[in-house]
């Protein structure tokens, strides 16, 4: 008898223990929120706007000129782009992104303009170049981390480089090249949706004075991931950056006001 009793609230209890299991919602494991190594590969193409100002120590400050709609440089194009992320433990993490935007232009002249130690005047076919990198480092510690969310703050910086210049017959070549690392701070969040997809956010802000350098940094970026293979996904999402800088480099002395945004698709793996 009391064998049968036990029997029974042994298999009473399984029940109730399977029942329990059955309704409880399972908790997304996505691997962008999981793996170790992160690396992705993929077209960004933003719509760029472009005003510089490259001084004079004889003709003193230079014009304002915007690259697109004055020296004739594309407003759209689409470039390669790279991301890699490194956790170093189940908090902290290492990212990486890295971008490069080379542009050329030709056009006459609408108005005179001062570029560099030159006037390049009104009626001039001249060509132009612009070329912009941007590496994005940043160290990263997730205050909130569980399998499926996490939210962070990082300390990074944006290093950009820009090398331009403004060439006519006659008067020859003049212009400037600056690299200019900007310090950023950074909040940064994750969320699986399922086991396959997953959103992601970052936004990055900063601005100071130092050395040869002033100016400041705005970046966003939004990320929907899709992963259909455990090692394998692809990834679509939205990138904006609005830098200002003024340098007194010897390099470039003057200022430069940049912006892109657009759409970024890539393809990533992780292990």
């Amino acid at each position: 008898m009391q064998s049968t009793i036990s029997k029974t609230l042994f298999a009473i209890s399984a029940l109730v223990s399977g029942t329990v299991c059955a309704g409880e919602e399972k908790i997304p494991f996505h691997p962008a929120l999981n793996d170790r190594f992160y690396i992705g590969a993929g077209i960004f193409a933003p719509k760029t706007s472009t005003e510089a100002r490259l001084d004079s120590t004889t003709l003193g400050v230079g014009a304002s000129v915007d690259f697109e709609s004055a020296l004739g440089l594309q407003g759209h194009k689409s470039v390669p782009n790279f991301l890699a992320r490194w956790r170093i433990t189940e908090r902290w993490r290492v990212e990486a992104e890295y971008f490069e935007l080379n542009r050329t232009g030709q056009k006459n002249l609408e108005r005179d303009i001062q570029w560099g130690d030159a006037v390049f005047p009104v009626g001039s076919n001249v060509n132009s170049k612009f070329d912009f990198s941007d590496t994005r480092v940043s160290v990263g510690y997730s205050f909130f981390k569980t399998v499926d969310k996490e939210l962070g703050i990082a300390l990074g910086a944006h290093v950009t480089r820009y090398d331009a210049s403004i060439t006519s017959n006659g008067i020859g070549t003049q212009g400037g090249a600056v690299t200019a690392p900007l310090p950023v701070l950074s909040a940064f969040g994750q969320f699986a949706l399922t086991d396959r997809w997953a959103i992601a956010g970052r936004l990055d802000r900063f601005s100071l004075t130092y050395d040869q350098y002033s100016g400041g940094i705005t970046s966003m970026a939004l990320d929907l991931l899709y992963q259909p293979l455990r090692h394998v996904g692809f990834g679509v999402g939205y990138r904006s950056m609005y830098v200002d800088v003024t340098s007194t480099n010897t390099k470039w002395t003057g200022q430069i006001t940049q912006s892109f945004e657009g759409p970024v698709l890539y393809a990533n793996v992780s292990f």
